[in-house]
């Protein structure tokens, strides 16, 4: 059965690349709309689907838009929704990004925890299943989505960073749950990319509050909250992605130095 909200949420924080604060609230919908933003603080509270067709934009994260309404960095709390199962949702937001908070997906998922799940009266979503292989690759980094009996996200990352490393996880929402295993890994950069990144106008809300940062040996903010929670955030973001097809298909996600752009290239081509 689809679910919504059972009530309201509302959280507030700062934008990683606009550094604008922001206020998102979760409204429950009485009727089978999907997962949508709205820009009320835009005329005429412009609406933006929360599907693969959306996507404008996704260096460093993923942006969605139509016409002049966009609102960026969503694959944190579009992960969340559709790993607690929130099917039909209208997201408000006063402003073009979502808030980091604290750089994970673990906020999001303890207010709609708290307020809990309610069925919507509409057609039963039944998850597709891949029968072929869909693979999307650039230079050495890719990702695939494999036929499978069960759904299971596989990632691997590689950086020059001693900190950070050669680093593999599997996920298996049914022997993990999303909220234990996934949802607390926050995102991270290198201090090396910091100065870059703000010189072309990015990451202007990010800090060493709500993002892991290291040097080439070590982190420069510890404790981490897993030993491999870097490996574990791109999970993280392959599932937000992912989100966009509306019901994620049972498949073996598996993934290699990939990125937004990569993540909304599987989906795109799922989607065909």
């Amino acid at each position: 059965m689809p679910h919504t909200l059972k009530d309201t949420v509302t959280l507030t924080g700062i934008g990683l690349h606009s550094g604008e604060e922001t206020t998102v609230t979760l409204k429950p919908t009485p009727e089978s709309t999907g997962r949508y933003f709205q820009r009320v603080d835009l005329p005429g509270l412009p609406t933006i689907p929360a599907v693969v067709e959306s996507v404008v934009q996704t260096r460093l994260s993923t942006e969605l838009g139509v016409k002049e309404a966009k609102v960026r960095t969503v694959e944190h709390l579009l992960a969340a929704l559709v790993a607690t199962g929130v099917d039909h949702v209208c997201i408000e937001i006063n402003g073009p990004e979502i808030p980091l908070l604290d750089g994970s997906a673990k906020i999001w998922v303890e207010a709609i925890r708290k307020v809990g799940l309610t069925a919507v009266e509409s057609s039963q979503l039944i998850a597709p299943k891949i029968t072929e292989a869909i693979w999307r690759q650039q230079g050495d980094a890719f990702v695939a989505a494999i036929p499978s009996s069960y759904t299971c996200f596989s990632y691997g990352i590689d950086f020059p960073s001693l900190a950070i490393g050669n680093q593999w996880y599997s996920w298996n929402p049914e022997a993990e749950s999303f909220a234990e295993a996934i949802a607390p890994a926050r995102t991270f950069a290198l201090a090396s990319q910091i100065v870059p990144l703000q010189q072309a106008g990015l990451i202007k809300g990010g800090s060493l509050d709500n993002a892991l940062v290291c040097d080439e040996k070590q982190w420069l903010n510890p404790p981490l909250r897993f030993t491999n929670e870097p490996v574990r955030h791109k999970i993280l973001d392959l599932v937000g992605d992912l989100s966009l097809l509306g019901t994620i298909p049972v498949a073996h996600y598996l993934a290699y130095k990939a990125s937004h752009q990569l993540h909304v290239q599987l989906a795109q081509a799922i989607k065909e």
